[in-house]
């Protein structure tokens, strides 16, 4: 058995090898898969089941073609590799957790009290920028007053606002 594989190996390798490069296009897995090769022939010589093959060089070639093929699937099955990096956005859940709702819930009721103790004008005039999206022209025209007291309004609200929001946090 050790002569005939020892024969057979000395023959067909190089073949094998040629044959798996061109079907993978990687040098080192053609010489794996080539070994492997050997490794199931040697393992049925073992068995003595290789003395009813008559073509030792085609059931090479499709022991070959068979790890091929099984190494295909196993990379269908595993998928491609890829950096934890690239997918974390993906197994993140975006959604926050319960003690982040809390927070958020909490500084929600905040905002709404600091608003509501502001002058109307000033709490408009905030409003209107930065929910509706109106210029200070736009807003100056609706209050009737001038867009420099708009500006001063809506300094006045948002300080009031982050002074609110500080004072929770601490």
């Amino acid at each position: 058995m050790a002569d005939d594989l020892d024969r057979l190996f000395r023959l067909y390798h190089r073949d094998l090898q040629n044959i798996a490069y061109r079907r993978l296009g990687d040098r080192e897995l053609a010489a794996d898969l080539t070994q492997d090769t050997f490794v199931r022939y040697a393992g049925l010589g073992q068995q003595q089941q290789t003395d009813g093959i008559l073509n030792p060089r085609f059931f090479l070639i499709r022991v070959l073609g068979n790890l091929i093929i099984d190494l295909a699937r196993g990379r269908k099955r595993q998928g491609s590799p890829v950096e934890l990096s690239e997918v974390q956005d993906e197994l993140l859940d975006p959604r926050p957790g319960p003690e982040r709702l809390f927070e958020l819930r909490q500084q929600l009721q905040c905002l709404h009290l600091a608003l509501s103790e502001l002058p109307e004008n000033c709490r408009t005039a905030l409003l209107l920028n930065r929910i509706e999206g109106l210029s200070h022209q736009a807003i100056a025209e609706r209050l009737e007053v001038s867009p420099s007291m708009v500006s001063k309004y809506i300094m006045r609200a948002l300080r009031h606002c982050v002074r609110s929001l500080e004072l929770l946090e601490d």
